[in-house]
């Protein structure tokens, strides 16, 4: 639990209000990096707007010109249009290390 508490530190440094549905959207793109935000939408049981919202958050700019938490980005899918892929940045990737440095020493 330690290590957990000390991740959880981590995190808190870049939002010290992260809600656990933020973390949740963000842990499913990195095991899925790539994905679509649909898959994301389904597979964790959000609406919509909720997955809209959390993703916004994690990207660089937040809803109401707030700064975001700038560790995804997400792009249209080429392939169709009205699809977004979610993809961590290096941002991103760099705070999966630090995470997997922590649990896994």
């Amino acid at each position: 639990m330690e290590r957990m508490l000390r991740v959880m530190d981590l995190l808190r440094v870049l939002d010290r209000e992260v809600p656990a549905q933020v973390l949740s959207c963000f842990f499913y793109i990195a095991s899925h990096d790539g994905c679509h935000k649909t898959a994301m939408e389904e597979d964790l049981g959000l609406t919509t707007a909720s997955s809209s919202r959390n993703i916004d958050r994690l990207t660089k700019q937040h809803r109401l010109g707030k700064r975001g938490m700038d560790l995804i980005i997400k792009e249209v899918d080429p392939s169709n249009k009205k699809r977004l892929t979610l993809h961590l940045n290096q941002r991103g990737h760099d705070l999966i290390r630090q995470i997997e440095s922590i649990l896994y020493g």
